[in-house]
C-alpha cells in the first residue's frame, strides 16, 4: 500500500479486533492513513516497513507486551524520532511511569475518550514535524557551516573535525588489533603556483573564479567517500586520503597536477603561461602520534621541495 507524503499515517497495534476497527475508523475519519498489527511482532515488521509517523500502541498484549514492544520500536531505525502513544487499560502510577521509562510520548487510558484521543494525537504528530524540521534546518546550517562558499568544497573547519575524527577512529582501530600492522594515512597539499600575480594581473573576480575552478578539478580527481578535498586557506587547497600508502597518494597528487594544467586557464605573469599547481605529499603510519600531530606540516615541506624544484609538480615525504 503507498500513502501519500503530506498525510501522516498512523500504525495500530491492538490484540483486540474491535479495538483495531474503532480506532482505524475515529481516525480515518479525522483524514489519517492507518495501518494495523495485531501484536508486537507484527508491530516491528510493520514500523519497519512503513515508516509511520505515530504509533499507537496498547499496552497489554501476549507474548510481546506493550512496555516490550516500545523499547525495541525505539531501538529501530528512526524510531527515536516516531512518537509512540501508549493506549492502557492500566492507569496506576508504575504503569504510566513504565510507559514513559520505555519511551512512550503520552498515554490515553481505556475506555477511549475519544476526543482526547484525537487531540493528543494530533498534538503529537505536530511536535513531531516540527521537530523534523528543526533537524533538517540544523543539518542544513551545519552543512553551510562546513562548505567553503566561493570553491563549494569543504573549509578549513571541515577539515580540521575529519581530521581529528580520523584520528579518533586509528587510536580505536589500535586497540581493536593486535596485529600491529601499520595503520597508513596520506595528505596532498597543494598550492596555486604565482597566483598572487594572477590576481594582480586579472582582478580578484577572476582570481575567485580560478580558486573554483581548480577546486572543482581537484575534487574530480578524489571519488573514495572516505576521501576530503577542503581548501585549507587563501590559494591552499588539502586532501586527506585515509588507509592509503605513498604510492596511491603519489598517484593521486599527479593526477590533480595533470588536471589542474587541464583547465588551460590563462597567466600571463608565470613562464609556464597557464595556471598550474604545486602539491606536497606526506604518508604516515598513523599507530605513531608524532606523525599524526605533524602531518600537515609534512607535507608542507614536501610542497617547498616542489616549489623548489620548479613548481608545476608534486614531491613526497614518507614518514
Amino acid at each position: 500500500m503507498v500513502f501519500s507524503n503530506e498525510t501522516p499515517l498512523i500504525l495500530v497495534v491492538d490484540d483486540e479486533p474491535f479495538i483495531r476497527m474503532q480506532l482505524r475508523l475515529s481516525l480515518e475519519q479525522e483524514g489519517y492513513h492507518v495501518a494495523e498489527a495485531q501484536d508486537g511482532r507484527e508491530a516491528l515488521a510493520a514500523f519497519e516497513q512503513l515508516q509511520p509517523d505515530i504509533v499507537l500502541l496498547d499496552a497489554l498484549m501476549p507474548e510481546i507486551n506493550g512496555f516490550e514492544c516500545c523499547t525495541q520500536l525505539k531501538m529501530l531505525p528512526n524510531g527515536k524520532n516516531t512518537p509512540i502513544l501508549m493506549i492502557t487499560g492500566l492507569d496506576d502510577r508504575e504503569s504510566v511511569d513504565s510507559a514513559f521509562e520505555v519511551g512512550a510520548a503520552d498515554y490515553v487510558t481505556k475506555p477511549i475518550h475519544w476526543a482526547v484521543l484525537r487531540q493528543r494525537v494530533r498534538r503529537l504528530i505536530h511536535e513531531s514535524q516540527i521537530q523534523q524540521q528543526l533537524e533538517a534546518s540544523n543539518r542544513a546550517l551545519q552543512q553551510l557551516a562546513s562548505i567553503d562558499s566561493l570553491t563549494e568544497i569543504a573549509n578549513r573547519r571541515r577539515f580540521d573535525e575529519y581530521l581529528k575524527q580520523e584520528k579518533q577512529r586509528i587510536i580505536r582501530a589500535q586497540f581493536a588489533t593486535s596485529r600491529g600492522n601499520p595503520i597508513l594515512l596520506s595528505l596532498i597539499l597543494g598550492d596555486i603556483d604565482y597566483f598572487k600575480f594572477y590576481n594582480d594581473t586579472y582582478g580578484h573576480k577572476a582570481g575567485d573564479y580560478c580558486l573554483y575552478q581548480v577546486a572543482q578539478a581537484i575534487s574530480s580527481v578524489v571519488n573514495r567517500p572516505m576521501d576530503l578535498v577542503a581548501r585549507y586557506g587563501g590559494e591552499e587547497f588539502v586532501v586527506l586520503l585515509p588507509e592509503t600508502d605513498a604510492a596511491g597518494a603519489a598517484h593521486i597528487a599527479e593526477q590533480i597536477c595533470t588536471q589542474v594544467r587541464a583547465l588551460e586557464v590563462p597567466h600571463l605573469r608565470y613562464s609556464q603561461g597557464y595556471i598550474t599547481i604545486s602539491a606536497g605529499v606526506a604518508t604516515i603510519n598513523a599507530c605513531f602520534e608524532d606523525g599524526m600531530n605533524n602531518l600537515v606540516a609534512i607535507a608542507d615541506q614536501a610542497l617547498y621541495r616542489a616549489k623548489q624544484k620548479s613548481r608545476n609538480c608534486f614531491c613526497t615525504k614518507v614518514k
